[in-house]
């Protein structure tokens, strides 16, 4: 249905909100036929989940109720609109539109699963704004598009956004997974890249978008990655597997997963609007969707040889769900009933014009056969005119290209024109090297090829009714067809063909547990390592019993790139794939929440210390146990004692929970922290001091360092007076010593407690280890004695 989308979005999204600032949200995709249903509660001021969402479906249309009609405080979703989405059309639907019974009811038919499996009877009151908006999105799709939907066409989610992690839109910004927040590096002639584009080697646009869905929304169900991880190690293992899928790939066509939606969709009054101005284009494309599918359907048997010997669940399921399934076979067996055999699909304008007029077989009806003439008699005078002309005025070279919007136009090189062109040429161009133009000879036999070309279409079109409407009785085995194909180039021309372009053993699997540690061993930024080839690796261990590190350093040393890093390859191993690391156990993330950047908001009228407030509120509203938060440099944007007093307390309400933290600082006065709180490890990142010069070495290690005045040495390089420096030095002498002195007294009054938690930390590391029972009973006996001997 959106023909020339490309990589652009195609969804359109409904939004209704109650006064309870609960929001439905209903988001239909046109291009393969999906319809996703979230309905949660806005917990935070500024809509964060609704921004987060609409950065991921980027929607073509936005679909709202009128603001006049609502009551206070329900007019936040609209308003967000047309701040957020100024440039998408956005439609204003009378209220009555949202109607939720009715919604359940197009929902119940027109989705390809049974209403049980979707959970519809039994969640019905739960989803009843979701349904409300969906009701209002198909009304305006088949209102809009003149279309009707196909009964039992649609892949119907509910829930399908939190179902996931989450990330909201500000961490996808921080954290540069989908477009990279500075284009070049500076020092280097490399562009910098995102996660997004590193990954993006699919060759299907299906796969793109479902890459892209994925690094938004990582997966949380630990079955459902492994799967995906075990589909990885057989890739990886077997090359004549890999190379043998690559292959059979290529034979899909670019846009198979697109060919589904003009099944879903049936136009109305199709016989009744033979003639309609825009007919015939929408018989081009019914033909060259079947044309399409039916190219899809002969690259079946290929794609069923590669996986017969295929060992992991999930192509195993492929090859049970796709290549045993006998609904392809039959409806390959009808399309070669009507559809003659050499017709195949292809991207270059004028052959696929040609195989479009030529689609159905010879002698299916008269009409038809009279257009193809017509339209052969004209392509063959616009040929023989261009040998014409190649001789009347000595142009060898004259070309006769085509393209849609133009048709067929000359093509003369510009060392072939001596002089001025004969007048006979009109619309005169240059381009590059050549010129092209037309002739009104040309411009009238293109009329008459075209009017031809149009004929065959609505001939063809008639004739391929029958079979449309036979294909649409088995729509939802080619919703599957789709799926797999997009989720197969995902795998192994994003996943398989970025690892194998790595060093052996440079990625690793991660192996996941429900309520594990977080370890991670010489891990690496996986977009960074690409451009630097001498990069630092450095690990992470947080548990229940350490669930929070405080990593300092001087600025420049590589704190927030660390931080980055943690993020990118948590994110890449829950979508499924290899990290960049020795060795990785994870627990499941629901969320990330990060806090990183400074700068003012000025569409919001917020200050620097305002924006980080905001974000930093938002995070502490909406984490779980679960959830991953990294925060880079909090409070430094107000005045050093209250920023040093807001960082502390913050990172106090954090211990107080199971969540994973990751906090980094140049306050060395926040490493008291670790002294107080047994839960709490610091961290530093190497730098050695000489000669007044900073020698970085992006080496992270145990415990806190301080680096003598590295602030002044700076202040020093750029050019302060001596005595300034000198002076704040004494000052900052001063202050240092009395902090030394009482952090001297905490240590030794959390003492007892610190050593009991380390106890509590190693035996927290053995429950998930996988050693042995000797193995077990030898470390047990020495955390026993280490710690009677006091050493731990």
């Amino acid at each position: 249905m959106e023909e020339d989308a490309g990589e652009r979005s195609s969804f359109v999204v409904g939004f209704i909100e109650n006064r309870a600032k609960e929001v439905g949200v209903a988001a239909f995709d046109l291009r393969s036929a999906s319809l996703h249903l979230s309905q949660y509660i806005e917990t935070s001021s500024s809509y964060q989940n609704t921004k987060t969402l609409l950065q991921f479906y980027e929607p073509m249309v936005i679909i709202v109720s009128p603001n006049k009609l609502a009551a206070d405080g329900m007019v936040g979703v609209s308003q967000l609109a047309d701040r957020v989405c100024s440039s998408t059309k956005k439609v204003i639907m009378a209220r009555g539109c949202f109607d939720d019974t009715r919604g359940a009811v197009l929902v119940k038919g027109l989705a390809a699963k049974e209403p049980s499996a979707l959970g519809l009877d039994s969640y019905y009151k739960q989803y009843y704004l979701c349904l409300a908006a969906a009701a209002a999105t198909i009304k305006w799709i088949e209102a809009e598009k003149g279309v009707i939907i196909t009964n039992h066409s649609l892949l119907v989610t509910f829930n399908g956004s939190f179902d996931h992690m989450n990330i909201d839109s500000t961490s996808v910004q921080n954290l540069e997974i989908i477009e990279p927040m500075h284009s070049s590096l500076l020092g280097t002639n490399n562009k910098k890249r995102s996660l997004f584009h590193m990954l993006k080697t699919t060759r299907t646009i299906g796969g793109t978008r479902l890459l892209r869905a994925n690094l938004l929304q990582p997966l949380k169900d630990i079955e459902t990655i492994n799967t995906r991880l075990d589909c990885l190690d057989e890739l990886m293992s077997n090359e004549q597997l890999f190379f043998g899928l690559s292959q059979a790939l290529r034979k899909f066509p670019k846009e198979t997963d697109r060919v589904l939606c003009h099944f879903c969709f049936k136009p109305k009054r199709v016989t009744n609007e033979v003639l309609a101005s825009d007919n015939g284009r929408r018989s081009q494309i019914m033909i060259s969707s079947i044309i399409l599918l039916k190219t899809a359907l002969d690259a079946l048997p290929l794609l069923s040889k590669v996986l017969k010997e295929a060992k992991s669940c999930l192509l195993g399921n492929v090859y049970k769900t796709i290549c045993e399934n006998e609904k392809y076979t039959s409806i390959r067996k009808r399309i070669g009933e009507v559809i003659d055999e050499d017709v195949l699909h292809t991207r270059v304008p004028f052959v696929a014009r040609t195989q479009q007029c030529f689609a159905v077989k010879a002698g299916a009806d008269g009409l038809l056969d009279m257009a193809r003439r017509s339209f052969c008699d004209t392509s063959e005078a616009i040929h023989s005119l261009a040998n014409k002309y190649r001789q009347d005025f000595k142009l060898p070279n004259l070309k006769i290209p085509f393209n849609n919007r133009q048709g067929f136009y000359f093509s003369i090189p510009q060392k072939d024109i001596q002089g001025k062109l004969p007048s006979k040429f009109i619309q005169v161009v240059k381009h590059g090297n050549n010129v092209h133009c037309s002739s009104l000879e040309l411009a009238s036999l293109n009329v008459r090829n075209k009017s031809a070309a149009k004929e065959c279409w609505l001939r063809t079109a008639l004739c391929l009714e029958a079979l449309m409407d036979a294909i649409r009785e088995d729509v939802s085995v080619l919703t599957v067809l789709a799926e797999v194909l997009c989720l197969l180039d995902m795998m192994v021309n994003s996943f398989a063909h970025t690892i194998s372009t790595k060093p052996v053993d440079r990625y690793t699997r991660a192996r996941f547990t429900c309520d594990g540690p977080l370890a991670i061993d010489s891990g690496r930024h996986p977009i960074l390592e690409s451009i630097h080839n001498d990069f630092i690796p450095n690990g992470i261990f947080l548990s229940e019993a350490s669930n929070m590190a405080i990593v300092m350093g001087p600025n420049m040393s590589g704190k927030s790139t660390y931080l980055q890093q943690v993020c990118l390859m948590i994110i890449l191993a829950q979508i499924g794939c290899y990290i960049p690391a020795r060795f990785a156990t994870l627990r499941v993330v629901d969320r990330i929440f990060t806090r990183m950047g400074t700068m003012d908001s000025l569409e919001s009228n917020s200050s620097t210390f305002m924006t980080e407030m905001k974000e930093t509120a938002f995070i502490m509203q909406n984490m779980s146990h679960r959830s991953l938060i990294v925060m880079d440099e909090l409070g430094r944007a107000t005045s050093s004692s209250d920023g040093f007093a807001i960082a502390w307390s913050c990172c106090e309400h954090l211990l107080a929970l199971k969540a994973y933290s990751i906090f980094a600082t140049h306050m060395e006065n926040l490493s008291a922290l670790s002294t107080m709180y047994p839960n709490v490890k610091t961290l530093h990142f190497d730098v050695d001091v000489r000669n007044n010069r900073m020698d970085f070495k992006f080496q992270l290690k145990d415990g806190s360092r301080h680096v003598p005045h590295y602030g002044l040495v700076l202040a020093g390089v750029a050019g302060l007076p001596s005595s300034v420096v000198e002076t704040a030095k004494r000052i900052t002498s001063r202050i240092t010593e009395k902090e030394m002195k009482r952090m001297e007294v905490n240590c030794r009054q959390y003492e007892d407690v610190q050593l009991i938690y380390r106890v509590a930390q190693r035996l927290m590391c053995l429950k998930y280890s996988d050693q042995d029972e000797d193995s077990l009973r030898e470390a047990l006996q020495n955390l026993k004695e280490s710690y009677i001997g006091g050493r731990l």
